[in-house]
């Protein structure tokens, strides 16, 4: 029997078949090619990590010296190093569990989060309970770590403001229904804030609450009337603060006798540092600020510190390792809008307000565009639940980016 006839047909068939998808193609602009998306957003992931290795390095160069002093005097010189990698570990291992829990699983945890997170502020100011440093009750000692429930809190009011916004949405038009109840809580928060005391964190939960309140559909004229008595209010309370008014005034002109040597003594020297640093800096280990001159120059002003050891090259660089992190938060949170998923894109939106907001004010005091404000950089200053929170964060966005690029390919959740 001959086949070769039906080999022809079958061969040519093909060949048809190819020549019209390849027209169809051509036709539509549409080339079909098998999805190369990634199940991760690695240059997120590589952000990250090196704003994590940067600090790493840049704490160690920042507290080698603090042994020298007499406040450290029982510390050896790698005493900060170890508690920085000890952090960042169970920091990565928390943050590798985190991303394993479903993102609607935060929504239906976050009452419970954040009425426990309001316990632990209470607890926190309780002698016996509370660790003061420096006049202000903000820790509680666990052994490997002195953990701040503040920063829980900054966590805590992102899931529950999301949960809120997307339960009350019929009623974000209204002043009673739609914005009273949420009023309450974060003035609840205020409060035991302000005992500890601990404006900085204030003032970044305040932000992430009214920003996710705003990106959800708040009535624009309510959100605006609310930002002027947000105003008004952190006005009042430093006018009526001794202390803070000085800072205010230091702020103004550090450089006058009577500030430099008290109030802005820490801009001060921030400032010289970012001086001396110039366009590459002096090079790594070769601050002279860090020796006894900056205080917390390892936590609050570590920025300072990058800035006279790496230069302005290096400050653009946290800066744009930054930038990159809020924008991809930012466009992960419209995505799963996009998605149908309310709860999932607040919360994103809600991490990049976090990270982008208190970066931006850390920046900002240590450059002088600031008052001085106890606020760490994120992923960068010593620091270990501020470590811990910034990995939690981080795990939910990252899930939040996972579950979308499974619903994009057409899966299930």
């Amino acid at each position: 029997m001959n086949t070769r006839p039906n080999r022809f047909w079958n061969i040519s068939r093909e060949g048809f078949d190819g020549f019209r998808s390849g027209l169809r193609d051509a036709v539509s602009g549409v080339e079909q090619t098998r999805s190369r998306m990634m199940e991760y957003d690695q240059l997120l992931v590589w952000a990250i990590l090196s704003l994590a290795l940067i600090g790493l390095v840049m704490v160690y160069s920042a507290s080698i010296t603090l042994a020298d002093g007499p406040k450290y005097a029982n510390y050896s010189s790698n005493h900060f190093l170890v508690r920085h990698l000890i952090s960042l570990g169970i920091a990565t291992f928390v943050g590798f569990w985190v991303f394993k829990i479903p993102v609607k699983a935060w929504d239906k945890l976050a009452p419970y989060l954040f009425a426990f997170t309001i316990l632990l502020l209470i607890a926190v100011l309780i002698p016996g309970i509370g660790k003061g440093v420096n006049g202000a009750r903000r820790w509680i000692p666990l052994g490997l770590m002195n953990f701040q429930p503040s920063e829980l809190m900054k966590f805590a009011v992102i899931i529950f403001a999301a949960s809120y916004t997307v339960q009350r949405q019929e009623h974000l038009q209204s002043f009673v229904k739609g914005f009273v109840p949420m009023g309450l809580a974060v003035a609840l928060v205020g409060l035991l804030l302000m005992l500890e005391p601990d404006m900085g964190a204030l003032m970044v939960i305040g932000i992430i609450a009214m920003g996710i309140l705003f990106l959800g559909g708040i009535n624009a004229k309510l959100f605006g009337g609310l930002t002027l008595v947000g105003i008004l209010i952190v006005a009042a309370v430093i006018t009526l603060s001794e202390f803070r008014r000085q800072r205010i005034f230091a702020f103004l002109d550090p450089w006058q006798a009577e500030h430099a040597a008290r109030k802005g003594y820490q801009l001060v020297h921030s400032l010289m540092a970012f001086g001396r640093g110039e366009w590459f800096g002096v090079g790594l280990g070769g601050s002279v600020e860090k020796l006894h001159y900056l205080p917390e120059a390892h936590t609050d002003f570590i920025l300072a510190v990058i800035g006279e050891e790496l230069g302005f090259v290096g400050v653009c660089v946290v800066i744009l390792l930054f930038y990159w992190i809020v924008r991809r938060a930012f466009l992960i949170g419209r995505t799963a809008l996009q998605l149908d998923r309310s709860f999932a894109g607040l919360c994103a939106k809600g991490i990049a307000i976090w990270i982008g907001w208190q970066a931006f004010i850390n920046m900002g005091v240590n450059l002088g565009l600031l008052p001085t404000k106890g606020l760490t950089l994120p992923l960068v200053s010593y620091g270990g639940s501020a470590i811990l929170m910034n990995a939690v964060a981080f795990a939910v966005l990252l899930k939040i980016d996972y579950e979308n690029r499974i619903l994009m390919r057409g899966g299930k959740l």
